[in-house]
Formats: C-alpha cells, structure tokens, sequence
C-alpha cells in the first residue's frame, strides 16, 4: 500500500500499516491507494483500448486527489498594494467646513424676543426698597426716642433739625423707591405673561393698559394686581403652589396701604401727644410696608425659581409590571407572617 507525501511528493510504501507524517519532511500523508499514482520520471502507461460508450466519464481519480480549477491563459497579474495614505489628520479645533444646519423659521412664528426687567435689576431695586424703608422705621424710632426725650430736656437745635429732616429724606427716599419697585415689577408681570401664554399657546386677554393701570393706580392696584398674578400663576400651573404666598402679600399690602393712609392722615396734628401718636403709626406703617415688600419678592422669586418652559409635571417611563412582580406586590401588601404554609391549602 502506498502513501504519497503532500508537501515533498515522495511515495512510500507502508505496506499494511497507515502512516501520518511523511519521514522525510515531516508533512501529512495522503489516503492510501493500493496503486501508486503515475510519476512524472516513469514512462506513460499504453493506454487502453476505451469504447464509444466509456468515453463520456471522466476518469477516476485515486482517493486522495481531487480536481483543482485553474484559470486559462496567462497567471493573473499581482495585486497591487494599497497606497499608503499618511497618518490620520488631526485638528486642533472643529472644522467648519463641513454642512451647517439652516432652520428656516416661518415668518409668523418670528416674534420678538420677551423683554422685561432683569431679575438682578428687580433683586436689587427690592433689597434697597426694603433696607429703605427698614432705615426709615429706625429714624422714626429714633424721633420717637428724641419726642420722649424732649419732654422733660430742651434738644439741641441742631440736633432736632437733624432728626426732623433727615426723617422726611428718608421717607421721600422711600416713596420714591416703593414706586420704581412698582414699575419694575408691572414689567416683569406684563412679560411674564406674554411669555407664558405663548408658550401654552393662548392669546393674552388682558390689553396692555388695563394691566398698567390695573398695577399702577393707587387703590385700584389693590384689586387687581394680585387677580392678574393669580391668572399667571393658574397659566404657568403653579396655583397650587404659590396661592397661599399670594394671598399673604395681598392681605398685608392691603393692611399696609390702610396704615398708611391712617398715617397720612394724622400727619397734620400739631399737639405733642397728637405727634407722637402720628410717629408711632408712621414706624408700624413702614415696617408693615417692609413685610409687604419681603412677601412680594417672595412672590417673584417662586415665579422665577422654574423658567417659563419648564413643565411642572415630569413624565417618567414605568416598566409594565409582569404577572410574579403583581404577586410579590400583593404579598407585601399581605401580613409579614402567613397563616398557611406557602402551597398548601388551608385546614377545613
């Protein structure tokens, strides 16, 4: 029995016993034939006389062998290596050579942009209006302490002069303030309300003078600006939230504006007692009217603490509840300890 090599070709005869690996190179051994294929140094064999009928089937190879197609004509020409392109490039900023986005935005949605206050300019003109009137309070104190004073002791002229006057500077000081705080947030008010009926997508009913007036006018304001924050807060759903703050502002402003008046009113009297009484009021009107300037910035900054365009309800995904975690739920709801064993029936 033969086996031929399939690296160095050499036949060898391995008589009745398979071998694997060829003795002289090592390579693997073909099947075994029992008759060796035709060498290429051995002269061709007489071909045999083949009838008409066996000339149709190819002829068969011994095992081992197979037929290997192979191209006609001239070896194919070698494949030429890809050329070598250079090292990546890099960039030490963004292109900007590539696509650029263009969003065309329809000429209706063009609107201008929200413009109102800054709310480092409201922040401010609210902390000067309220140390303001805080100081006022203090000075009127102060007149107080002196009107006692000046029962008994003849003041100073000059220091009564001070007293005097520096209280109407301050007092003027703190009008002044107390209505550039009004103007300011009027403003905001107005945008804030634009921006939050066009982002719900709802025309604004209120006309523009109606809510300047309905927040300027003295004793008018007292009805309507807080009906026209409480409409603000319902649009930007947040009514729940911030009705109690604002029925607290407008319930001390309103107080504020009566002892006010009362102030204003006795402010004419010229007897001591009748002075003094007027001092006292005049200290418990500012310090009122300090409360309702910390309860409206209060207001403001529950407006401002979620922008416009933020939703107030957040939806999350829930994962749907399969058929054992409705089992585990319900046990829990259950009694910790069971009465039964888990999987037997209970007793009869």
């Amino acid at each position: 029995m033969i086996q031929v090599c399939s690296r160095c070709g050499t036949r060898w005869n391995v008589r009745d016993r398979q071998r694997v690996w060829c003795p002289r190179c090592h390579g693997s051994l073909l099947a075994p034939s029992a008759s060796p294929p035709p060498s290429v140094w051995s002269a061709p064999p007489t071909a045999p006389a083949v009838r008409p009928s066996q000339q149709k089937t190819p002829p068969r190879l011994p095992p081992g062998y197979r037929w290997i197609a192979v191209r006609p004509g001239a070896a194919p020409p070698p494949r030429r290596r890809p050329r070598n392109a250079g090292p990546t490039p890099r960039y030490a900023v963004i292109p900007r050579w590539g696509l650029a986005d263009r969003f065309d935005i329809p000429t209706d949605e063009q609107t201008e942009a929200r413009r109102g206050p800054s709310m480092g300019a409201l922040r401010a003109t609210l902390l000067t209006t309220i140390a303001v009137l805080g100081a006022a309070a203090l000075v009127h104190v102060i007149r107080y302490v002196l009107l006692i004073v000046n029962r008994d002791v003849l003041l100073n002229p000059v220091v009564a002069w001070v007293a005097t006057w520096l209280g109407v500077v301050v007092s003027v000081a703190a009008l002044f303030l107390v209505f550039a705080t009004f103007v300011l947030l009027t403003n905001w008010l107005i945008a804030r309300r634009a921006a939050a009926f066009k982002h719900v997508g709802r025309q604004e009913h209120r006309p523009l003078w109606a809510l300047r007036a309905g927040c300027l006018v003295p004793f008018v304001n007292l009805a309507w600006a807080p009906v026209f924050v409480l409409e603000l807060a319902s649009v930007e759903d947040a009514l729940t939230r911030l009705r109690r703050p604002i029925t607290v502002w407008w319930v001390v402003w309103v107080l504020s504006t009566a002892v006010s008046v009362f102030a204003i009113a006795t402010s004419f009297t010229t007897d001591a007692q009748g002075i003094a009484d007027n001092t006292v009021t005049t200290i418990v009107a500012y310090l009122i009217a300090m409360a309702a300037m910390v309860l409206v910035a209060q207001v403001l900054f529950g407006f401002e603490r979620r922008p416009v365009e933020k939703p107030a309800k957040r939806w999350v995904v829930v994962a749907e509840q399969s058929p054992h975690t409705q089992e585990a739920e319900e046990d829990r709801t259950q009694s910790g300890v069971p009465v039964e064993a888990q999987g037997q029936n209970p007793a009869a």
